[in-house]
């Protein structure tokens, strides 16, 4: 053996002395040092984390790497499944769609012809002129004695009101004896443009009507103290034939049964004296006209 060579097996020798012992395994399947609570668990969980991260098995072959899964030591809680958003769709309400229908809080006057709501109504017009407007309906009927276009009623023919009507003109509107009835934004709008409260006398029908949009009045109904003084003050009208008079007879004891409906009415007044029953009017919106009055003077 030549000198170079028992020179290179000497420092081999010395080398192999100074050098720590391999470790048994291959480097490539070595486990990155961490808690002992997070490490995975799994047939491959001691492979490196980049391995694990491209799916790569003990040959470099392509498997499944089993889920990392947290420890007790851990201290954050486990993200909940969000649950996919949904948005309800909201009805469009009117007088949104039309900026020129807001204003003042509208009142609903509702109850059976003859109850006294027209005589109501003209008082509270003459005590508090500057605060309220009354908001002349449309029908297809003909006019009674005394009655004028435009200030009781429009009076119209079935076909321009039916036209209306299809066009979206109309609040609310209804049919009762053969005749048409209805309250047009109009109307309406031509009392708010004053900055007045709204009144509208409607029947129930169109009580309900008008539930199904967001004008939110004051509901307020007004009724007779029994069917007997109904039929005394609808005979001393001279104005309704037996058959007619029995046809009103019968909607006003099916109105007087259904305003007992829960949340249908704000407020029923019993007219068995018109005094009393107009400072029950008159209390009811007393919160309504100061805010109006408010309105008016600033």
């Amino acid at each position: 053996m030549s000198a170079s060579c028992s020179a290179c097996l000497t420092a081999a020798s010395s080398s192999s002395r100074l050098s720590p012992a391999p470790s048994a395994r291959p480097l490539a399947y070595q486990v990155r040092s961490r808690p002992f609570c997070q490490r995975p668990t799994g047939a491959i969980s001691e492979l490196p984390v980049e391995m694990q991260r491209r799916g790569l098995g003990p040959r470099g072959l392509r498997g499944t790497v089993a889920p990392r899964t947290r420890g007790p030591c851990s201290s954050r809680a486990p993200r909940a499944p969000s649950s996919p958003r949904t948005r309800t769709p909201q009805p469009r309400a009117w007088h949104r769609a039309d900026p020129g229908m807001s204003g003042p809080r509208p009142v609903v006057l509702s109850g059976p012809s003859g109850a006294g709501k027209s005589t109501l109504l003209k008082r509270l017009l003459q005590e508090h002129g500057s605060i309220f407007g009354f908001s002349v309906s449309h029908t297809t009927r003909d006019p009674r004695p005394g009655e004028e276009n435009g200030k009781d009623y429009y009076f119209v023919t079935r076909e321009m009101m039916q036209r209306d009507i299809a066009a979206g003109d109309f609040i609310e509107h209804a049919e009762f004896s053969g005749n048409l009835y209805g309250t047009s934004k109009a109307a309406v709008r031509a009392v708010q443009a004053m900055n007045r409260i709204c009144v509208l006398d409607v029947d129930l029908q169109g009580v309900r009507n008008i539930k199904k949009t967001d004008l939110r009045p004051i509901y307020i109904f007004v009724q007779p103290p029994s069917l007997d003084v109904l039929e005394q003050r609808l005979r001393q009208r001279n104005t309704e034939t037996e058959e007619s008079l029995a046809k009103r007879l019968a909607a006003a004891r099916v109105d007087m049964e259904s305003c007992k409906e829960q949340g249908l009415f704000d407020l029923i007044i019993i007219n068995d004296n018109l005094d009393k029953a107009y400072q029950a009017l008159e209390e009811a919106l007393s919160e309504e006209i100061k805010k109006a009055q408010r309105t008016s003077h600033s």
